[in-house]
């Protein structure tokens, strides 16, 4: 927010804006902050599994629960990305063949989901989306001391606990979980 580009070529918000539409510019090279960002997420490798942890066997279990209490409606364990070739953005970017066709491991969907913790920002699908956020992938979760997309959480209880709206039924489940299985949903969650 605050910062246009070609994506976005106009302010949303307006409030104490000092400057102009677009704020990112092409350079000489012909890229602008933007595409330098999106080659930087692009070439950024999503943190290792701890396997030590998840070769445990509560964490396997663990992986178990997470399922079998419906995590994973919105934090899917795999997708496959688009294939080679494929023109997403308006054609502003072709998927290379070494972004093609794989299947990766990020434990989300990347839709939007109402779970009771929006901030009433509306997304680019719509004033229906004021209250939905984008499912975070939980790679590399362990590495974080602030959870939730407000980063108000900080243990994984308290970010599970936070989930309420579309996600209703997943936390009656894991409310009604021994102490046990939400130990081992906990390791497995920590070994992400």
């Amino acid at each position: 927010m605050g910062v246009t580009s070609s994506l976005q070529p106009k302010d949303i918000a307006t409030i104490c804006k000092t400057s102009t539409d677009p704020e990112d510019h092409v350079e000489d090279d012909g890229l602008a902050d933007i595409d330098r960002f999106a080659r930087f997420m692009r070439a950024t490798k999503a943190p290792a599994r701890d396997e030590t942890l998840a070769n445990t066997v509560d964490a396997q279990l663990g992986a178990e629960v997470f399922d079998r209490i419906g995590c994973d409606n919105c934090h899917v364990s795999s997708i496959t990305t688009a294939p080679a070739g494929s023109v997403v953005n308006g054609g502003t970017f072709v998927v290379p063949d070494a972004l093609g066709n794989k299947v990766i491991h990020p434990y989300s969907d990347f839709l939007l989901h109402n779970v009771g913790t929006g901030d009433g920002i509306v997304q680019n699908a719509g004033p229906e989306t004021a209250q939905k956020m984008r499912t975070p992938p939980l790679w590399g979760v362990r590495l974080r001391s602030r959870l939730m997309h407000d980063a108000a959480s900080m243990t994984f209880q308290d970010a599970i606990s936070r989930h309420a709206g579309e996600a209703y039924g997943v936390i009656r489940n894991y409310r009604n979980l021994t102490d046990q299985d939400r130990g081992r949903l906990i390791a497995f969650l920590k070994s992400l």
